[in-house]
């Protein structure tokens, strides 16, 4: 896959190098030379640019690139104008840094498909989630069994628990639904907002939307994952 991180500072800096370690392409960018130097070497290109330019930011690789992340970490300003700048230039899948609660804010009313919080979600665990495809969370709870948030397969919508048979046919178990519900934020633009279902039963509905949270070892996880592939 091929990422676009904008901000190599301490967690820009580190996302790229283990994307790269992972085996992806990356592209680095960042206004200051010396924070391009320092990860030159540890990512697949890396480029000086002033982001808030968006003719700059046009000859980048936009529709080659999976996801771009703004990992811009202090300038809040700048973060805005280039969060708008990559929403604007309609890429496949941006996810933005927060700062602090009002520029949260404001980039959800921007549009950003995800946000993200560096001192609660490390740089560490996001490249390990962005390179399962179709994860939009996860959580080590040992070298072989993880935790994993996943958009429902298509085959499962309408379907009760009980019929996905998924713990016959993979050994997973399905801890509980995510439910995306749309409300109205401050600047009365519609976002979606999350419900969990709690505690599951045979006879609880999938539609169409939800989430899965599921407990399962490495190996199943990736076999439901591939799914939607077939």
């Amino acid at each position: 896959m091929r990422y676009i991180i904008v901000g190599l500072g301490n967690f820009g800096g580190y996302l790229a190098a283990r994307l790269t370690d992972l085996g992806h392409e990356v592209i680095g960018v960042d206004a200051n030379e010396e924070k391009v130097e320092s990860v030159k070497d540890a990512i697949t290109h890396a480029i000086t640019m002033d982001a808030t330019d968006v003719h700059a930011v046009k000859t980048l690789p936009l529709k080659d690139c999976h996801v771009v992340v703004i990992a811009i970490g202090e300038d809040f300003g700048a973060s805005i104008m280039v969060t708008a700048i990559f929403k604007q230039l309609n890429v496949k899948r941006l996810i933005s840094r927060s700062i602090n609660k009002v520029h949260e804010t404001v980039i959800k009313a921007i549009g950003v498909d995800e946000i993200i919080h560096p001192e609660e979600d490390s740089a560490e665990r996001m490249a390990k989630r962005l390179q399962m495809k179709g994860v939009l969370d996860s959580l080590n709870v040992s070298d072989d069994y993880n935790i994993i948030e996943v958009k429902v397969p298509e085959k499962y919508i309408g379907l009760t628990i009980a019929e996905t048979k998924i713990r016959q046919d993979y050994n997973i178990n399905i801890l509980t639904l995510v439910k995306m519900e749309e409300k109205l934020n401050m600047f009365g633009i519609k976002s979606k907002v999350r419900k969990v279902s709690g505690v599951v039963t045979g006879e609880t509905k999938i539609e169409e939307g939800d989430i899965f949270l599921l407990f399962g070892h490495t190996k199943d996880i990736q076999a439901i994952l591939s799914l939607d592939e077939e």
